[in-house]
């Protein structure tokens, strides 16, 4: 289906993600390798995304397991309905006459209700998770699972199986084998180190907030109702934000939600006043938001053309001088 990365790029693309060499070029590996990506990075960078845009590109159904602390086998595996099995019990109680009915010796009657209880155990009764369903899907399926950072060490090691063989064990129904190996992306926020296991059978990914174009790009697509030269003041401003050491860094997606709030006042320009009244939705904790203040004010009192103390990185586009445009 894709030959080159660049088919990979064009594909996402034309589902509205922008990706880099480095994006595409895994993406493509993990298809062709049948290998899962392992795609680390700040959280609302475009992780989860990817993996939805390239289930779009590929025609194929996106299964979504989102992990969490004390995620267990059975809510991402499978569970037995219960409530079913109950109501079988019930009428099996109620046919258990005709069922021993003509039984010559103790042993017939208990094959009798063996055969019953293959019944009892069957898939029927079973309710399948995101990882089973990703298993024994008839279609191939991208399979997403979402900050694996976030569950606990023990479930990690139980994904190994899954990620090694792409099978699964059901003590009551034997080894469940994949129909079609589905292409698997793990998301990770980096909160906590994954174990060298899990990292051996991923490629590897870190996606990085964007460069100043590549984010003024993502804006333009996401956004183009916006004015271009106010899509470009609010990158430039993003991009200043995530110079200063903040306890939250706003990532993409809160770009994105600023661009949308900006449309949504009806603003034209971003002075200082239409800056300062916004700047909770890009800061999510008060003291990131009173030293973005500062730094804001500080910079357009004193009307310095230095650039905000941070890493100098060419990539990044800075706008110097004033925050806003006053």
């Amino acid at each position: 289906m894709f030959n080159t990365t660049e088919d990979v790029k064009n594909a996402l693309a034309q589902h509205n993600y922008i990706a880099n060499d480095e994006i595409a070029t895994v993406t493509f590996l993990a298809e062709k390798l049948g290998k899962p990506a392992l795609v680390e990075g700040p959280a609302g960078v475009g992780k989860t995304e990817l993996a939805k845009s390239w289930a779009r590109a590929t025609g194929r159904t996106l299964i979504r397991l989102q992990c969490y602390e004390g995620l267990d086998e059975s809510k991402a595996l499978y569970e037995w309905e219960y409530a079913k099995q109950m109501l079988y019990t019930q009428l099996l109680r109620d046919k258990l006459q005709t069922i021993l009915a003509g039984a010559n010796s103790l042993t017939e009657a208990a094959d009798r209700l063996a055969n019953e209880e293959d019944v009892f155990f069957s898939e029927r009764f079973l309710l399948p998770r995101p990882l089973l369903k990703a298993i024994t899907s008839p279609d191939p399926v991208v399979l997403l699972i979402d900050e694996i950072d976030r569950a606990d060490a023990e479930f990690e090691a139980f994904l190994l199986e899954v990620l090694s063989d792409f099978q699964v064990t059901v003590p009551e129904l034997g080894t469940i084998t994949a129909v079609h190996q589905p292409v698997v992306m793990l998301t990770s926020n980096n909160t906590r180190e994954l174990s060298e296991a899990l990292k051996r059978r991923c490629l590897y990914l870190f996606v990085d907030y964007p460069t100043y174009d590549a984010e003024l790009a993502v804006v333009r697509l996401k956004v183009p109702e916006l004015d271009k030269k106010l899509a470009a003041q609010a990158v430039q401003t993003v991009q200043r934000l995530r110079e200063l050491d903040l306890k939250k860094s706003p990532s993409v997606s809160e770009t994105l939600d600023w661009a949308k709030a900006l449309m949504m006042l009806n603003a034209d320009n971003l002075d200082q006043d239409t800056l300062e009244n916004t700047l909770t939705v890009l800061l999510k904790h008060e003291s990131d938001v009173q030293k973005a203040k500062r730094e804001i004010r500080r910079n357009n009192s004193s009307g310095s053309n230095s650039n905000p103390p941070g890493r100098d990185d060419p990539n990044r586009r800075r706008s110097g001088g004033r925050w806003g445009n006053n």
